[in-house]
């Protein structure tokens, strides 16, 4: 599939800009996540597992590998984001960001028409393969970070800092 990927500069002036992320959430910088951050955000049936706020990030336990346990014992970012997405009844395949992002049954809308629970690909090229996962949460993103090694919301303007997440691939719309 042929997508022109959107830098993600090119949102600022939109919706994009953070500033209602620093106001409804704590800032990220060395931070995790915790339930009050996500409560603020949206609550599924039965509440946020442990798991939400505290799977360790481990890159080789991603929606393909074999074995694995629940997301207590670690996720990457695509089994972590596609774990939340279930939480609320969407349901996305076991893909790899490149599988994700070629998948043509899957909606793919522009960034500027992001909303809740889409998923967003970011990386530094224009490449999908490889590509960091995370969830949109009103003007912020819940993703599994590497950095920090835990769950982290982070602005656009958070991701769009750092050269390994300058590029934002584009959305993944996921599906009940």
């Amino acid at each position: 599939m042929l997508k022109r990927s959107v830098s993600s500069s090119s949102v600022y002036g939109s919706r994009h800009t953070g500033v209602l992320f620093r106001t409804r959430f704590s800032p990220c910088w060395n931070r995790g996540v915790d339930v009050h951050d996500l409560d603020r955000w949206r609550r599924p049936v039965g509440g946020w597992p442990a798991w939400a706020t505290a799977a360790p990030y481990r890159p080789e336990a991603h929606p393909q590998a074999a074995g694995l346990s629940g997301l207590e014992a670690g996720a990457n970012c695509q089994r972590y984001a596609y774990a939340v997405l279930a939480l609320f009844g969407l349901r996305v395949p076991a893909h790899r960001s490149t599988e994700l992002w070629e998948d043509q049954r899957l909606a793919h809308p522009d960034s500027v028409d992001a909303r809740d629970l889409d998923l967003v690909l970011f990386n530094n090229s224009n490449e999908a393969w490889g590509a960091h996962v995370a969830v949109v949460m009103g003007d912020a993103l819940l993703h599994l970070c590497a950095e920090e090694g835990r769950p982290a919301i982070w602005s656009w303007t958070d991701f769009s800092s750092r050269p390994r997440y300058a590029h934002t691939i584009g959305l993944v719309r996921a599906t009940r």
